[in-house]
């Protein structure tokens, strides 16, 4: 898989409403993960006297609130686009409902995380196991959003907050929501380094420019997989 010779094609798999979607994302994932942690345990300067120090903590509040509501409408414009968008960013390829699939999913557990195979599966946008991957953490955004917007829900009077006052409740009460929000937060960063590594990992392996790929959406692909792809479909 390493040989430079072979005939590629060039293919054009994410759109650039995905490519938006991608790095707001990150952007967000990362801002509300640095925000979270510091209103969760605030860092030192937050408490002293200095007027140039008051407000920090109601700033990075502020920032916490404003990147979530960007989190939720970028999130939901992706739901939208599952259904919108090409047949790679299609919602069919992230609901593991066909045998086809979990049949793929087995064989990258083989290649990626048992390593007990080295030939790498062949797939054009997302293999099954990524597939599956994002499926799950689809849902963790929603328990993410949800339990957010519930905590906020007590000191705002905003429509948006408020339709999530039930969370707390449901929760048992504040305090197991804010331990399942923080928990969430480790889920993502966690993952985040994960999807890092083999985003770099499959770059090498496979040299079709997975990495380049999420910005200038075009992979190079195999003439025969290219093929096989489409017959699949």
């Amino acid at each position: 898989m390493n040989k430079i010779d072979r005939n590629l094609v060039g293919i054009y798999v994410w759109e650039l409403p995905v490519r938006f979607f991608h790095w707001i994302n990150a952007l967000c994932i990362v801002l509300l993960c640095v925000t979270g942690y510091m209103i969760g345990d605030p860092p030192a300067f937050m408490d002293s006297n200095e007027a140039v120090f008051g407000f920090w903590f109601g700033k990075t509040r502020l920032v916490h609130f404003v990147t979530a509501f960007v989190f939720l409408f970028n999130f939901a414009f992706r739901i939208y686009w599952g259904f919108a968008g090409n047949r790679y960013a299609s919602w069919k390829n992230f609901v593991p409902y066909r045998k086809a699939q979990w049949r793929e999913l087995v064989e990258v557990l083989k290649v990626d995380i048992l390593m007990i195979k080295d030939k790498p599966v062949e797939s054009v946008g997302h293999n099954a196991m990524a597939s599956t991957t994002y499926f799950v953490m689809f849902w963790a955004f929603v328990l993410q959003c949800l339990t957010g917007f519930g905590l906020y829900a007590q000191t705002s009077t905003s429509f948006l907050p408020r339709m999530c006052a039930w969370i707390v409740p449901l929760f048992g009460g504040d305090l197991t929501v804010r331990y399942a929000h923080h928990f969430l937060m480790w889920f993502f960063i966690l993952f985040t380094l994960v999807h890092v590594y083999l985003v770099f990992y499959h770059d090498y392996i496979e040299r079709r420019g997975v990495a380049s790929s999420i910005i200038g959406g075009w992979k190079f692909i195999e003439e025969g997989l290219l093929k096989d792809a489409g017959k699949k479909r």
